[in-house]
């Protein structure tokens, strides 16, 4: 990345550490193409307090005790596509939505959190979403800048909405995610096992990990059709159960693809459509029992 260029960049905040070790990071959409971003991550504040050695002995702690300092850490996407002018660059911001933009660059982040967590076999590793960001900004300026957080220009991009508030209020209303919180809480209501295989399988095909989506979506939809049974006469649940045995089949040849290396574009179309299906009828039952 030369001075005399302009790269255009997204750049999140997150207020934890993110895991990764601070520094540049390459990333190649295939193996043998050239570079095509570079992630460069940054942690900010609270610097002192993680340098300090680690107390062995318990100590009292104060009855009003002040905050904890809390690390930041900056991740900035850098395209790697050198544009040869400050014009040539605010054509490219002019042409491109910047929203489209701070998506494909948290899909990016998370390739490299998820390479991370794998790496170093480390399951609470986690994953972000662009609305958990305390800041995103899209803008330009030449590599080194930009790669030390500064830029010629730039755009702070407002706050995502919630990712439960997408989609609306007629499927946030049937959720009703703190009365199905205050019931758990109680033992009124029970997390299924099929729920948790759901949101794993949608964080996996919001990712792009298609066979990972795929294997998750078989174990989920097993789990479902024997731990949503009771259900079976409920008029809500009724048929929506039915629809998932027809679609099991469907399921299981592109979970065993996936097995086998990889999903043709018939089974990508399966695995999104049969996980839509299994949430239509999670929700169904949150509805219908709370």
């Amino acid at each position: 990345m030369t001075a005399s260029r302009r790269f255009v960049f997204v750049q999140f905040e997150f207020p934890w550490v993110l895991g990764p070790e601070p520094g540049r990071y390459t990333i190649r959409e295939w193996l043998g193409e050239p570079p095509a971003h570079i992630l460069v991550l940054h942690t900010l504040g609270a610097a002192e307090r993680r340098l300090l050695p680690r107390r062995r002995r318990r100590r009292e702690a104060p009855a009003e005790p002040s905050p904890a300092a809390v690390a930041t850490s900056r991740a900035t996407l850098v395209d790697a596509a050198a544009l040869e002018s400050r014009e040539a660059a605010e054509r490219r911001l002019r042409e491109e939505d910047p929203d489209a933009l701070a998506d494909a660059a948290v899909l990016r982040l998370n390739r490299l959190l998820h390479a991370h967590r794998v790496a170093r076999a480390d399951p609470y590793v986690r994953e972000v979403a662009r609305e958990q960001a305390l800041v995103v900004r899209v803008g330009y300026g030449d590599g080194e800048r930009v790669a030390d957080g500064r830029w010629d220009r730039a755009l702070e991009l407002p706050a995502a909405p919630r990712r439960g508030a997408r989609g609306a209020g007629r499927r946030l209303s049937a959720l009703r995610p703190q009365e199905r919180l205050a019931a758990l809480l109680a033992g009124r209501d029970v997390a299924l096992a099929c729920e948790e295989l759901a949101l794993r399988a949608r964080s996996d095909v919001d990712a792009g990990r298609l066979r990972e989506a795929a294997l998750q979506l078989a174990a989920a939809f097993e789990a479902a059709l024997a731990e949503l049974e009771p259900w079976r006469d409920d008029a809500r649940l009724g048929e929506r159960l039915a629809e998932l045995r027809a679609r099991s089949g469907e399921v299981a040849d592109a979970a065993a693809a996936a097995l086998r290396g990889g999903l043709d574009d018939e089974h990508v179309v399966t695995v999104r459509a049969a996980l839509a299906r299994l949430e239509a009828a999670l929700r169904a039952r949150t509805a219908g029992g709370l």
